[in-house]
């Protein structure tokens, strides 16, 4: 293991913006029509009931949004803000000294993730979503000593890119969609 690299601070890494910003909005093009839908389509489920179930969801995709990464001298450490309840979002802690590998499998995908496998045989899915990777798998590298070189990012900026162009053509659709229900009104 290697020190070379001094961190006074915690390092924090967030989800990247253009991926929050695109998985809300994804949501929101998904579930807007639904409530306008069920009024038009005179649906046994009462609007307002959907209306309460996409902002419960709203919440919760928000919450799961919200996870930071903290790389300090210790450690990293997963955490969500005090107002998400721990057990809908648990963090966890790994301090650098019992990092054993980080170890890489494959996704149903075909892409790959890595796990930090701990000295007790635990394993710690390493946050591959945040802005700044590149920088959070350096740190890695120079607190572990493990070779990171081959790490990286799980999906590529340009794939979010081309899912949040379509999400605003949904959410053209969308609006399109509520105008004619309420036209038929």
């Amino acid at each position: 293991m290697t020190d070379n690299l001094v961190i006074n601070s915690p390092s924090v890494f967030r989800l990247s913006p253009l991926i929050r910003i695109t998985l809300l909005s994804l949501y929101v093009a998904l579930t807007l029509p639904l409530p306008f839908l069920a009024d038009f389509t005179n649906a046994p489920t009462p609007p307002a009931l959907l209306w309460v179930g996409i902002v419960i969801g709203l919440v919760a995709l928000y919450a799961v949004l919200c996870e930071r990464v903290l790389v300090d001298e210790e450690g990293i450490q997963v955490t969500y803000p005090k107002w998400i309840p721990q057990f809908f979002r648990k963090g966890w802690l790994l301090p650098w000294a019992n990092v054993k590998e980080l170890k890489p499998r494959s996704t149903g995908q075909g892409g790959l993730v890595y796990y930090f496998l701990s000295n007790d045989g635990k394993a710690y899915l390493l946050p591959m979503r945040v802005a700044g990777f590149s920088r959070l798998v350096k740190l890695v590298q120079e607190k572990t000593g493990i070779n990171t070189s081959d790490v990286y990012p799980l999906s590529q900026p340009w794939m979010y890119g081309i899912l949040l162009f379509f999400t605003f053509l949904l959410l053209l659709v969308d609006v399109w969609t509520i105008a004619v229900a309420f036209g038929q009104n």
